[in-house]
């Protein structure tokens, strides 16, 4: 199934660059507006309402103008939020009963991307389908609906309330977070004025990182894909636990007292080990990027892992297809279906918390028995529609590095779904192989680029 314009996570480039332009987001919010009024059937003279949120980018004003219109020409009715993190928008859609979420984020890209990502009236990420019928319709004119059949918009004022709520009540209401002190990063994202209060809400002395947005500074050293800031923090402010979350707020990283940082593998391991020993855990869905150290933890404890392609999106349809609770990539995008549909950075977060005081551990202890293996991750600019595939030099080094590892352990080649780089990632027992390794079929990777 081809699709233009959406990518793994929604639409997302350079802004000022097609597609992320004010006329593109207009006709799309004019297209989705069309496509998902003819999904739901409403009492006669009710319109179909969709909530749109956006982080702090300053591009995100002028999406949100051009989606509001699109939406609004269509005869769509539309809710803003303001900044809120994306996972409150999965919630709040479907707290509200309303047709559709839309999130203006590029997530934990720099500032001068931005993008656009739909929820379904589930919470769910839109089905692949459901995305290829919205890119067809674009392709027509807009009809814009007469006066009296346009939408209407409004803000709601207690968004960021209700999803704070939520938020808190997926923690055990036996627990609180009384005596500890938590260093939180929000990357200068949609979390700011939302993790903060939720933990402190919970009973926990915070220290905050990365909370003073001003639309040019989101994922800007700070964050989960910027981890040393968190650590600096944790160290400096004497912190039990820090806590990093991306500039859209749907994935985690954490750090224990030590400064020593846990991805979204050992986050999920903590989570899922301590769920087993409690009642069995059906199983965990990984990805092609999770680590085959935390493969064998997990298989050393009886739980059945499987891994979908990486994307969050895909994660959830093979939970959802074999009914397994959690499921995660090793970014730090975990899910836990029994307290929402989606990737949520601060309910991740939270069910950490719960296990460490259910088994009355730190995070070191609850890790001690899972290994990771040495990964190397390289990202290799490429050009829009570069057959790396049909390139034999990147082919060699591929199965030159496959060779050497000798069955202890993987490689893997994927394109980006959300920027123009080919992803080359090696793991292995033996660390500095890998390294060798990686380096190796990333240089071939470049000069096909450059031949």
């Amino acid at each position: 199934m081809t699709r233009k314009y959406f990518g793994t996570d929604g639409v997302r480039g350079k802004v000022g660059e097609a597609p992320i332009t004010p006329d593109f987001a207009l006709r799309l919010g004019f297209a989705a507006g069309t496509v998902l009024i003819g999904q739901d059937a409403l009492p006669s003279g009710e319109r179909p309402t969709v909530l749109i949120g956006k982080d702090t980018r300053i591009s995100g004003y002028m999406l949100e103008a051009a989606l509001e219109c699109g939406f609004s020409s269509a005869g769509v009715d539309v809710m803003l939020s303001g900044p809120l993190p994306t996972p409150a928008i999965a919630y709040l859609t479907r707290a509200l009963r309303l047709q559709a979420g839309v999130v203006i984020s590029a997530s934990h890209n720099p500032f001068d991307d931005n993008g656009i990502k739909f929820f379904s009236a589930q919470g769910t990420k839109l089905p692949d389908e459901v995305e290829v019928t919205i890119e067809a319709r674009m392709e027509q004119p807009i009809v814009c609906r007469d006066s009296a059949g346009l939408g209407r918009a409004k803000r709601i004022d207690d968004a960021r309330g209700r999803y704070i709520e939520f938020c808190k009540s997926t923690f055990p209401t036996e627990l609180d977070l009384r005596g500890l002190k938590i260093a939180i990063d929000c990357a200068h994202g949609a979390d700011y004025l939302v993790a903060p209060n939720v933990f402190h809400e919970l009973g926990a002395d915070v220290v905050t990182v990365g909370t003073s947005p001003n639309g040019l500074n989101i994922n800007d050293g700070v964050g989960a894909t910027s981890p040393e800031s968190l650590r600096r923090a944790v160290l400096e402010n004497r912190a039990d636990i820090g806590i990093a979350l991306d500039g859209d707020g749907d994935r985690v990283v954490m750090a224990d007292a030590q400064g020593t940082l846990y991805d979204g593998d050992q986050l999920l391991y903590v989570i899922a080990r301590q769920r087993h020993a409690r009642e069995k855990v059906a199983g965990v869905v990984g990805t092609l990027m999770s680590n085959l150290g935390f493969e064998h933890a997990l298989d050393r404890l009886g739980i059945p892992f499987a891994r979908a392609k990486v994307g969050d999106r895909y994660v959830l349809e093979m939970m959802q297809e074999r009914n397994w609770p959690l499921g995660g990539e090793n970014s730090g995008h975990i899910i836990c279906l029994d307290k929402h549909t989606t990737g949520d950075g601060i309910i991740a977060a939270l069910q950490v918390l719960a296990a460490l005081q259910a088994i009355g551990d730190t995070l070191a202890r609850a890790c001690a028995d899972l290994t990771m293996y040495p990964q190397k991750l390289i990202n290799v600019r490429i050009a829009a529609g570069f057959d790396w595939k049909g390139d034999s030099g990147i082919l060699a080094a591929a199965a030159a590095a496959e060779k050497a590892l000798d069955g202890n352990g993987r490689v893997l080649l994927r394109p980006s779904g959300t920027e123009p780089v080919l992803r080359v990632m090696v793991e292995g027992r033996d660390g500095a192989l890998v390294m060798v390794q990686a380096e190796a079929i990333a240089a071939a990777v470049r000069a096909a680029v450059v031949a």
